[in-house]
């Protein structure tokens, strides 16, 4: 799977925090239709986690899907979290939501403590996304539920087009994420795929919008020469290039997945777990 220097995507979405939630309409949207999803599993948390929450724009609604569960809200970048407990963190009580600043490989929660994982748009930043499906199978308990939502490799192909291969993020096959799910420890991992078009009056303002969201490339092998005032005008014009029917177009491939935590078959040491039913016997 493609991988990105963690430390620069931090920085850049902590520097964000402020316009994130103007700028991410994609962001938006995906998250009101992965809570139409909810609407078919069925599942009655006690601890939820939301992984990479933001400014925890889908948190209230989580909550008021499930009025007696406890949040806990997570996220790499501090400020964002700052945001959460600011303008959003007054609409709901302290008392049913934490916010944790950490890493998705080494989450700071128990193991089997969370019924439900939701995750928005984030796994494609984390610098390790199979390690990061291990850590979520490690705190989910038995038949717990992930939910969760990421970008496809076809993501961003015009701006890929544009300003060039080396200029922007690679992203994970929904194939490769099935497999990293069940090799993770989930059953039977459903998976699909849909295609996003947002379309900008300029290509400046496209630009400004990916930069505004703290969505700018941090792949670690990304181009580091300074992109000065030639290569500004030519990507510009790369992309007036690309507009169609007055606005300038630009392509996300959505995956969506939902796996359940399987029950373990063997314990951290390696031994098998074997399990006993008791069986009623009857004379006749």
């Amino acid at each position: 799977m493609p991988e990105i220097d963690a430390r620069v995507a931090r920085l850049r979405f902590a520097r964000a925090a402020a316009t994130y939630a103007a700028a991410s309409r994609l962001e938006a949207e995906v998250g009101v239709r992965m809570l139409e999803r909810l609407d078919y599993v069925k599942v009655a948390p006690e601890r939820m986690l939301e992984a990479g929450c933001g400014p925890g724009r889908e948190s209230a609604k989580l909550l008021a899907r499930y009025p007696g569960a406890l949040l806990l809200e997570l996220d790499f970048a501090l400020p964002m979290l700052h945001r959460t407990r600011g303008w959003f963190g007054r609409l709901r009580g302290p008392s049913r939501s934490v916010q944790l600043c950490g890493d998705f490989t080494r989450l700071p929660l128990a193991t089997a403590s969370v019924d439900l994982v939701w995750s928005n748009m984030a796994l494609h930043w984390a610098a390790d996304p199979p390690a990061v499906l291990r850590e979520l199978a490690r705190v989910l308990a038995a038949d717990g539920l992930l939910l969760f939502s990421t970008l496809g490799p076809d993501t961003l192909a015009e701006l890929r087009v544009a300003a060039g291969a080396g200029r922007v993020h690679r992203f994970a096959d929904m194939h490769d994420v099935g497999d990293a799910l069940v090799a993770a420890g989930f059953a039977a991992p459903v998976m699909d795929t849909e295609r996003l078009t947002m379309t900008y009056p300029s290509g400046a303002a496209l630009l400004a919008d990916l930069r505004a969201s703290g969505q700018t490339c941090a792949a670690p092998g990304r181009s580091r020469g300074l992109a000065g005032r030639r290569f500004q005008d030519a990507l510009g014009a790369a992309l007036e290039a690309l507009r169609r029917d007055g606005r300038v177009p630009l392509t996300f491939e959505v995956v969506y997945g939902h796996a359940w935590k399987g029950t373990p078959r063997r314990r951290a040491d390696g031994r098998s777990i074997v399990q006993f039913t008791s069986r009623s016997h009857q004379r006749i």
